[in-house]
């Protein structure tokens, strides 16, 4: 048979030993087969010799097969955790998984109520090995990617402050520094070693990675029970969790003490796990790139996939929580000279838990936005308009109270007599300015915030901002407004001001209730102008309404005024579909005459910051596009105005200079 190359095939024989055995392991049996066990043995061997010539396939199946193991899981369990704690042998974890895939050799036809039980077995440890592989191989990349972020961070600049002023005391001979502080390694002394044996935090990283990722590498599916899986994409899953989890934790929040990270140190740090797990790509057989993008578009969104918050509600809270409320409180002001919020001196706020500028500043702004990305900042927004529908709801309610005094004040604005004993019966016209400062100062941060993301925009898509731009100078007057609205929020998402706020709008539309008809609600906003409007002269007595040259602001932020009435009185009277010129107008018109009515007062503690007031009329122009110099110089001479700067900028001075 063998000459003639004819095929093996001695099933026949091997069925017939089986039968044998059978006859022979019965009670009566005339020969036992326990008793001839040289039989047995002779047979057997026949048998196995005989399987090497015609199925040789079934028996190297048969040899090999370690699918016995399915009946031993914990013992199979304590061999998989003993390879995972050995340096040498994780190349070799992966033989775990395919073990699983050999239980289903088995199953038997003769019982099938063991295959799903089988069927589980497998698919379960499969998924648990895997999963545990991937678990050390991702936190090895994380670790790598700390190490980097740590070396990284040596680099900031404000690490350089001590190099510098060590550097100046020795030039001009002045004592060093105490013994008692620890004299700090300079970067790049990590990488001097005596003896290249000596192996570092990041070479053992290095080293198991490479070990996990062998294994993991090692076969690209696996077939278990009909399932196919693919080791690589368990490594995926755990890098996309992981990853969102290191991102969140680079801000350090602690909610207990209001402290976290600058936006700039946070943007270095992602820079660097980004740089790192680009470089560690050739190791792992997985898409990087598309795993760090789906982290990072999951850190604009308020929650991530697996429910946590993002860095995107984290700075949102803290900007709210720590920043605006002690901006409201008069701690901290809002500098348009420094285009930041800065703290006011220590003998006037106290000790501050941090720098407001640190935190602020356009550097600061450009890191948020990059970080955040447009939908972060709409969340931003969205929060910010909350916060701000508050305060109107408030104001609206002492307008109600006023109502009827405002109507008057509204009709005899030009007749000093009436306006002296209305404004007297006028009540919280110091309420309403405190309240809508708050609004201004919170929409000042976000116009820094909506800066900063305008620049990231264009240095990321300037090919979209020329379009984008164009389209919103392309809006008229006479456009209708919800093509107008929903080409202002098309630029608003990325970060170009716009004459009407989309966001604010919408916000305040949101207030309108049933039981108050639509022409109430445009009288109360009619009202609201000529409130603030006669309420600007009461601001003249306190004495934090001192204009600062230094900061070209006030003190207690009321130069914000500007920015809320501008931009609360636009999207009041886009809600009402009015002319928003006409109203603005009238309001300069009022706060004209209650400032120049001002000038006449006698009592020097009620009008001792009066130049300062007047101030505000020219940043309440200068913030609107409705509006125009020449209107104010209709109603409110600017030789008035050039007296103030002048008059500021002296008693500016006369403070600065030393007694």
């Amino acid at each position: 048979q063998a000459d003639n190359k004819e095929k093996f095939d001695f099933t026949a024989l091997r069925l017939d030993w089986f039968r044998l055995q059978a006859y022979t392991s019965v009670t009566k049996a005339p020969l036992h087969l326990r008793d001839n066990a040289d039989l047995g043995k002779v047979m057997n061997l026949i048998s196995f010799h005989t399987m090497m010539l015609d199925s040789l396939d079934e028996m190297i199946v048969e040899t090999s097969d370690l699918s016995t193991f399915c009946f031993y899981i914990r013992t199979f369990e304590k061999m998989f955790a003993l390879t995972m704690e050995e340096p040498l042998m994780l190349r070799y974890s992966i033989a775990f998984p395919m073990v699983c895939s050999h239980f289903v050799n088995c199953i038997h036809e003769m019982c099938p109520e063991e295959y799903p039980h089988l069927k589980n077995c497998g698919l379960g440890l499969c998924n648990t090995f895997l999963e545990e592989i991937s678990k050390q191989a991702s936190s090895c990349i994380l670790d790598i990617c700390a190490e980097q972020r740590n070396l990284s961070e040596q680099l900031l600049p404000k690490h350089s402050a001590r190099t510098i002023s060590k550097a100046r005391n020795k030039k001009m001979n002045k004592a060093t520094a105490k013994k008692g502080e620890p004299e700090r390694d300079k970067p790049g002394a990590e990488s001097l070693r005596k003896d290249r044996s000596l192996l570092t935090n990041l070479d053992k990283f290095h080293e198991s990675l490479s070990e996990l990722t062998m294994s993991l590498n090692h076969i690209s599916n696996l077939n278990v029970f009909d399932h196919i899986i693919t080791p690589a994409q368990y490594l995926s899953a755990q890098l996309d969790v992981r990853l969102n989890r290191a991102i969140v934790k680079m801000a350090n929040y602690n909610q207990q003490t209001n402290e976290i990270t600058r936006p700039s140190e946070v943007l270095d740090s992602l820079k660097a796990y980004v740089t790192t797990l680009h470089l560690v790509a050739h190791l792992v057989n997985i898409d990087v790139a598309r795993t760090i993008q789906g982290a990072l578009l999951q850190q604009t969104q308020p929650l991530d996939s697996t429910g946590e918050q993002t860095i995107a509600t984290l700075y949102t809270n803290w900007y709210l929580e720590s920043l605006l409320r002690q901006a409201s409180s008069g701690l901290i002001i809002q500098a348009p000279g420094a285009q930041s919020f800065v703290n006011l001196p220590k003998e006037m706020s106290g000790e501050q838990a941090f720098s407001a500028e640190e935190y602020t500043d356009v550097s600061e702004m450009k890191a948020l936005a990059e970080l955040i990305g447009p939908y972060g900042m709409k969340f931003l927004s969205e929060n910010l308009m909350w916060h701000v529908t508050s305060q109107i709801t408030e104001i609206k309610k002492l307008v109600v109270e006023n109502m009827d005094i405002l109507v008057q004040i509204r009709s005899n604005y030009d007749k000093p007599e009436q306006m002296a004993s209305l404004l007297l019966r006028l009540a919280s016209a110091e309420n309403v300015l405190k309240r809508m400062t708050i609004i201004g100062v919170i929409l000042s941060f976000r116009s820094m915030a909506q800066e900063g993301l305008r620049e990231v925009f264009s240095h990321h898509c300037p090919y979209l901002m020329g379009p984008i731009e164009y389209l919103k100078d392309f809006v008229t007057p006479d456009t209708d407004i919800k093509v107008t609205l929903s080409i202002f929020e098309l630029a608003t998402s990325a970060g170009i001001p716009c004459d009407v706020d989309p966001t604010l709008v919408a916000a305040l539309a949101h207030l309108k209730t049933d039981s108050v008809s639509p022409e109430e609600e445009y009288k109360m906003a009619c009202l609201l102008l000529v409130f603030l409007a006669v309420a600007l002269p009461i601001l003249a007595s306190d004495p934090m309404s001192f204009y600062s040259v230094e900061n070209e602001g006030h003190r207690n932020n009321i130069h914000c005024l500007a920015k809320a009435i501008i931009q609360v009185s636009a999207a009041l009277f886009t809600i009402h579909n009015k002319n928003i010129e006409t109203h603005l107008k009238e309001f300069l018109l009022i706060s004209s005459v209650s400032l120049l009515q001002l000038g006449q007062e006698t009592d020097r503690l009620k009008c001792r910051n009066r130049d300062s007031i007047a101030l505000l009329l020219r940043l309440i122009v200068e913030e609107s596009s409705f509006l125009t110099v020449d209107m104010l110089e209709s109603c409110f001479p600017y030789v008035l105005l050039r007296n103030a700067y002048r008059e500021v900028y002296k008693a500016y001075v006369l403070m600065a200079t030393p007694a």
